[in-house]
């Protein structure tokens, strides 16, 4: 991810580009040019194994990471006034939580999934859902490469919440999390999840309302990381000034 948001950045207008870069200690691209990674000349800026070490290199931090790293990076970026745009997912409630306190300082989008496209999907989930009501039986399926480690995926999540909303439901009391054994009949209410993990599977989204008769898919496939990068590129430029608060990208789209 961290290669294609460097690919995204040099694709776009030279008012914004990178100028720090963060692996981890042990990495063997420690202390590379960013510009070689993608194949592109020297540029002078190399990568380093702390954030600290280039907090006044930036003006906003696009965080990739996981949910441990990424919460040292935010408390960096408070403690030197700096805008923060979290890919991140797997975060608990309480993680959660520090990043809502966190953007009474500064500004800090935070979103599961920075595809225009899928933040489409969360509107049309919404109609969806407020049109069909409880008259169908709702189900989301999610598929990732083998090395995604939370499930399910923060963005199936997301939907489930954008869908239970919509119908005045709570998320954490209906959602049903796969299914195995002799059970009972479904509980209508409910919204169920599965997870599909295996290969090289950018991300694959589909939220079923299925009724009597009939069924609405809303799918969402992504075919390349391009498209998370660039929804990332999108959202630092936007939230670049902002006064501080939780943005998401549904308020980068206008959405």
């Amino acid at each position: 991810m961290g290669r294609t948001l460097i690919e995204a950045v040099s694709a776009v207008s030279p008012d914004i580009k990178v100028t720090a870069a963060t692996v981890l200690p042990d990495d063997p691209f420690l202390g590379v040019d960013v510009a070689s990674l993608i194949g592109a000349s020297p540029g002078g800026v190399l990568t380093v194994a702390s954030l600290a070490e280039v907090m006044n290199d930036f003006d906003v931090l696009i965080d990739f990471t996981a949910p441990s790293a990424s919460l040292a990076h935010l408390a960096l970026c408070v403690s030197h006034g700096k805008s923060m745009v979290i890919g991140t997912t797997g975060f608990d409630g309480p993680q959660t939580q520090v990043i809502a306190e966190a953007a009474r300082v500064i500004p800090v989008l935070f979103s599961p999934n920075m595809s225009v496209g899928v933040n489409l999907c969360f509107r049309l989930l919404q109609t969806a859902a407020s049109v069909l009501g409880d008259d169908v039986d709702i189900e989301i399926v999610e598929a990732h490469h083998r090395f995604k480690k939370d499930s399910p995926s923060g963005t199936a999540l997301k939907m489930g919440e954008v869908v239970a909303d919509a119908l005045g439901r709570d998320l954490g009391e209906v959602a049903v999390y796969g299914r195995e054994g002799l059970g009972s009949e479904r509980d209508p209410r409910t919204i169920g999840f599965s997870t599909i993990r295996g290969g090289d599977i950018v991300g694959d989204h589909t939220v079923i309302f299925a009724a009597a008769g009939e069924r609405v898919e809303i799918t969402h496939k992504a075919s390349s990381r391009l498209t998370f990068a660039r929804g990332a590129v999108k959202a630092s430029r936007w939230l670049a000034g902002k006064p501080a608060g939780l943005y998401t990208m549904m308020d980068v789209l206008g959405l």
